[in-house]
Formats: structure tokens, sequence, C-alpha cells
């Protein structure tokens, strides 16, 4: 009857230590995939933030390139125009609707 016993808390024992090694995997894995997850969001939240800035200078860049002081120095060059001045603006007879 004892070594009945003994195998029963024999079986008990190796089953608790199966059930805590269980755990701890677990717990080990889970850990290591918040690890993993953690990670992506640190490279995710840095290409955003150059994403933004790179954002950021092509915005600044077409605000340069569409500035009015520009438009009319390209205009200048490249297409021989001017600003208007009085001596080019020319007033018309006709009647006021």
């Amino acid at each position: 009857m004892r070594r009945h016993y003994r195998s029963e808390a024999a079986i008990r024992l190796a089953a608790a230590m199966a059930v805590l090694l269980a755990s701890l995997s677990a717990v080990v894995w889970r850990r290591s995939r918040t690890m993993e997850a953690l990670a992506l969001s640190e490279t995710l939240s840095r290409e955003i933030s150059l994403a933004e800035a790179e954002l950021t200078e092509l915005q600044r860049r077409i605000q340069h390139l569409e500035s009015y002081g520009r438009v009319v120095l390209e205009a200048r060059e490249r297409l021989g125009m001017k600003t208007a001045g009085a001596e080019d603006i020319v007033l018309l007879p006709g009647e006021l609707r």
C-alpha cells in the first residue's frame, strides 16, 4: 500500500512539474512575442517619423516653388515675361454695365 501512495505522489509531482514547466514555457513565449511586437512598434515609429520629416521638407519645397517671387523670377528668365507697370495698362472706351 505504501508503494501505491509513493507512486501516486510521484505521478502527482511529475504532473505538477509538467504543469509548471508548461506555464513557464507559455510565459517565456508570450514575453518573446511581446518583445518582438515592441521592436516592430519602435521600427514603425522611426519610419513614421522619417516619413513625416520628408513630408514636411516636401511641403516646404512646394511652398518655395509656388512663391510669388520665384514664379515671377522664373517667368522673367524662362519666358521673358514681366510684371505689368502703369505704362502697360490701357484704358479702353466703353460702357460700364
